[in-house]
């Protein structure tokens, strides 16, 4: 088994074969089809030129394949993150700091620095803070804005905007200026792309193509739509007609070297580059984890944050901006039949061959075949049945959803998270500021304990059983103060409270606080307080204070076990620990 922390975790390397090696080979160039038109189309999703999107997708790989644990994951540039580097570094851009390159690659060395000290403290933990419904709600709304963004480019018109509330009056006033020539280009993409998607694998293998060669060639449907389109803009001179054109791209590959940054950049970065780095972090576990699962192997998220890390160092190193897992691409590279992470490395000189010898051949295609692929991989992310499917389960999960959803596509994408976070905290609190807690009774000819409400139950007037479903802290110790003392109110004939605890994980010194002060008010009524179920390391800590040797009842191993002794019928069941 693979250890949880390891700084080169190059395992895989052992016992590397010629099969192996051949597996790797045919997965790279599958993705290398399929990450060509992606690169070029997420650069300009982050308002950057098109070669940015090739650099990063070059070194970012081979780092990953160094320092990450995944044997499939394939890092790069992708549609969420993209959004969210076009969002961090617009207003920067305004302000003068820097310019797009400089700050798109200071803000993926910024994000790698946090995510490897993130690694080396091991605090990949924290991820499980951003809850599932609120990133699947980030993405949906990303999705969208995504989309709606690249409609300009379809239609041929300019339509700033970085929020619905921008950008669909900024269409509705710019409508009346499309050019048909981009919007029969534009529509035609689509339509291709998606008449590709569905059906170009299964009409391959019918025609009796081998399964990889089918799915190889149904991986190059975007290749193909680029060069017909660059094929239509030379033959009818599209670009006197208006179509707007990607233009030259500079052919060969970045020289590696560190931006020169400055001093105000880093500050003004810092907090989209914390999001970026934990949406990221997210989203490319998630990816490892699944498809890690179907193989019956595993990742270690620590490492993964290292190996990120190390990825997005790489990309502010060689002109690049921020990268992560992508879902779809993992997806096809373990399809492929990628065995390890050199499937990465290979896609890498594959990337660096087009960006030597095919950018020269890009300088004709139009905006709107780029505008196409971006709009048909993001559509697969918008997911509005997830709302109704949370809801129906969590009324605080979906009201966390739908906030991000809404601030996402009202406000913006930061702010979109930003909130969806703090709500999701902010219930969390509160719900466990009000645990579940339910009086019990004895299921008849048994020695279990339900809940007096849900089940036709034993109790005893004299003996009041309560059990609470959480761990006990500063945020719910006066809940519990309260709750049993109305109890004991409505019930004049209590002399005895149990509390039932075998949910209870933790105490805290506030909340042992509080349990001493529920001991001296229930003695002063001459009720006696008792515990039961009390886990081992719970009660060790116990055992470590004086609150035991003031208890003025006993702990019960069992709640059976304290019945039977309070009623009188087992006194050797329970024994006072001090």
């Amino acid at each position: 088994m693979m250890p949880s922390h390891r700084l080169l975790p190059l395992h895989w390397t052992r016992g590397y074969d010629g099969a192996t090696l051949r597996a790797d080979l045919l997965a790279a160039a599958i993705v290398t089809i399929m990450l060509i038109p992606q690169s070029l189309a997420y650069a300009m999703l982050a308002n950057l030129p098109p070669e940015v999107g090739l650099y990063a997708s070059i070194l970012p790989l081979v780092a990953y394949a160094v320092f990450g644990t995944s044997r499939v994951l394939a890092v790069g540039p992708v549609a969420v993150v993209s959004l969210m580097t076009a969002s961090a570094i617009g207003p920067v851009v305004a302000q003068g700091l820097a310019n797009p390159l400089v700050a798109a690659a200071g803000l993926a060395l910024l994000s790698g620095a946090m995510l490897v000290v993130a690694g080396i403290l091991r605090l990949g933990f924290l991820a499980n803070f951003l809850s599932h419904p609120v990133i699947s709600g980030f993405i949906t709304a990303s999705g969208i804005l995504i989309a709606a963004g690249q409609v300009r480019h379809i239609l041929g018109i300019e339509a700033a905007g970085a929020t619905l509330v921008e950008i669909v009056p900024a269409l509705a006033a710019q409508i009346g200026r499309t050019n048909p020539w981009t919007l029969a280009i534009g529509l035609g993409a689509l339509a291709f792309l998606w008449a590709a998607r569905l059906w170009a694998r299964s009409g391959l293998t019918g025609a009796g193509l081998p399964g990889w060669l089918a799915d190889m060639l149904a991986r190059a449907a975007p290749i193909l739509a680029i060069a017909v389109s660059i094929l239509l803009v030379r033959a009818l001179d599209l670009d006197e007609r208006g179509v707007a054109l990607v233009g030259a791209i500079p052919q060969g590959l970045p020289r590696p070297g560190l931006p020169v940054l400055p001093p105000e950049l880093l500050p003004a970065l810092a907090p989209a580059a914390l999001l970026i780095s934990v949406v990221g972090f997210v989203e490319s576990v998630s990816v490892g984890q699944t498809l890690a699962a179907r193989r019956r192997e595993r990742i270690a998220p620590d490492q993964e944050l290292i190996g990120l890390g190390a990825a997005n160092i790489a990309a502010g190193l060689s002109g690049g901006y921020p990268v992560t897992g992508g879902f779809a691409r993992s997806v096809v590279n373990h399809d492929a039949g990628a065995q390890t992470p050199a499937a990465g490395a290979f896609t890498a000189i594959g990337i660096a061959l087009a960006a030597l010898f095919l950018t020269p051949q890009l300088a004709d295609l139009p905006q709107a075949v780029l505008a196409a692929t971006i709009i048909l991989a993001v559509l697969s992310l918008v997911d509005l049945r997830a709302l109704a499917r949370v809801l129906a389960y969590s009324p605080r999960d979906f009201l966390a959803m739908a906030a991000t959803i809404l601030v996402t596509l009202l406000v913006g994408v930061e702010q979109g998270i930003s909130a969806g976070v703090i709500l999701s905290l902010v219930m969390q609190l509160y719900r466990s500021a009000r645990p579940h807690s339910a009086v019990v009774g004895q299921v008849p000819g048994t020695e279990h304990f339900r809940n007096v409400d849900r089940h036709e139950v034993i109790t005893w007037p004299e003996i009041l059983s309560l059990r609470v479903d959480e761990s006990l802290y500063f945020a719910n110790s006066r809940f519990l103060e309260d709750r049993i003392a109305a109890l004991v109110a409505e019930h004049p004939q209590v002399r005895h409270v149990v509390l039932m605890c075998p949910a209870v994980n933790d105490i805290d010194a506030s909340a042992l606080e509080s349990l001493a002060e529920i001991n001296r008010r229930l003695a002063e009524g001459g009720i006696k307080l008792h515990l039961s179920e009390v886990k081992g390391p719970v009660m060790d800590r116990l055992q470590r204070c004086d609150f035991l040797r003031h208890l003025s009842g006993r702990v019960f191993l069992s709640q059976h076990e304290a019945i039977r002794t309070l009623r009188g019928t087992g006194d050797q069941a329970a024994q006072k620990l001090s």
